[in-house]
């Protein structure tokens, strides 16, 4: 017999975390807390209460908070202060929302006495590495109850028909039939897996997408944006400051009519396998291109190599779940550290799928030196003589093995 008595459940009110609901109840006798975070999925979370309701759920055990200042503040922007990108082309939505999802676990967890959480990641996904990494980070001792690893529920169908078979509604479904598109929601982004999706050759059906616009279809006169920076932080768009969860969706907003942020990709999971899915991240692909580019007026040349050469660790740090890990926080720190002066502001110009930086200012911290770069008369600002030497000087080793070949020849 369990000795669990009380268990906090990431709780979307999807297909998944409505059966686990209900698999709970039934396999482990349980008391069970939902939890439901509202990360600017974009998506009425108020049926996910009457859900819960509906399964015995107290009123005081519901839990759906809004986490959209927190997210993009505390995770999403130290991420970006980083320009991170896994595998050269994703923009870990996914990944970046997990780690704040265990730690308001643990803390609904430490609130409601529970002895336990549970989630709805796949034993196949990165997810449970996540939830899990996280939530032993800050409760060492807490149990985990990952369903997905102890039913036989082990396909979207059968999740069908157990949902069926127990009354729980289902939305979403794939208007052709079938199984709907696993997916995923927040500020950030929007993913989608499974379907067809899981035939690499294919390509996505247009009716998936949500966030953007095809950029064929997409206005043909190009829109400018002015984004402002502050330590590293978008804080302005045309000159109106806002809140950051603001500040983002006003990008996924314009990205979006552009056709901006579609990804197409084939990663690496954790687990061992590969794994293709689809994402929309129109915000974050401006923010990226914004933010490299003020960057690169403000930052001493080395340490923006130092960075690039840190970024992919940093990457995988958060793609493995690691964001609670001392080694992240240590690259936080020196990362955070370089962004003291990337102060500033960045021109960019949307039009059919692409955004383009059209222009940068740094008015407080620039390095750029027109004296110094200009192509014209620089006044003896920088003696071209003195490249000769350096030239010389690096060239040696390459002489001198040069010259042993030839001898040897």
């Amino acid at each position: 017999m369990s000795t669990i008595k009380k268990v906090v459940l990431a709780y979307s009110g999807g297909l998944d975390t409505s059966v686990i609901l209900k698999w709970l109840q039934d396999t482990y006798q349980c008391e069970v807390v939902t939890f439901t975070a509202d990360l600017g999925q974009g998506e009425e979370l108020e049926p996910a209460r009457a859900k819960a309701l509906q399964f015995g759920i107290k009123p005081a055990n519901i839990f759906i908070d809004d986490l959209r200042e927190e997210f993009v503040r505390d995770f999403v922007f130290p991420m970006f202060r980083a320009n991170t990108v896994y595998e050269g082309e994703y923009l870990l939505g996914t990944s970046i929302a997990r780690p704040l999802i265990a730690k308001r676990l643990i803390e609904i967890a430490n609130l409601t006495g529970a002895d336990a959480i549970a989630h709805g990641a796949t034993g196949k996904g990165n997810d449970q590495v996540r939830f899990e990494l996280g939530a032993y980070a800050l409760k060492p001792g807490v149990k985990v109850i990952a369903p997905w690893r102890e039913w036989d529920l082990l396909s979207r169908e059968k999740l069908l028909a157990y949902a069926e078979q127990h009354g729980i509604p289902v939305e979403m479904k794939h208007k052709q039939g079938g199984s709907p598109y696993s997916m995923d929601a927040n500020l950030l982004h929007i993913s989608y897996e499974g379907r067809h999706l899981e035939d690499p050759a294919a390509e996505a059906e247009e009716e998936m997408w949500r966030w953007t616009v095809a950029p064929e279809r997409a206005p043909d006169a190009a829109e400018y944006l002015d984004l402002e920076f502050v330590r590293g932080d978008l804080a302005a768009i045309n000159g109106e400051k806002m809140p950051p969860h603001e500040l983002l969706a006003k990008l996924n907003e314009l990205g979006g009519k552009h056709g901006i942020g579609r990804l197409d990709l084939v990663e690496n999971r954790y687990v061992g396998m590969k794994s293709r899915g689809c994402y929309e991240t129109p915000g974050g692909t401006i923010l990226l291109k914004a933010h490299r580019a003020i960057e690169s007026i403000t930052l001493d040349r080395e340490v923006a190599h130092l960075k690039d050469d840190l970024m992919p660790r940093y990457a995988s740090l958060i793609y493995n779940g690691y964001w609670w890990a001392p080694e992240r926080k240590a690259l936080q720190t020196l990362i955070d550290h370089t962004q003291q002066n990337v102060n500033g502001s960045v021109r960019m110009k949307l039009y059919k799928g692409s955004a383009m930086v059209v222009g940068r200012d740094s008015r407080t911290d620039s390095l750029f030196d027109s004296s110094i770069a200009t192509f014209e008369d620089d006044a003896g600002a920088y003696d071209q003589k003195d490249a000769g030497g350096f030239i010389k000087l690096n060239a040696l080793r390459l002489r001198i093995a040069a010259n042993l070949q030839n001898r040897k020849a």
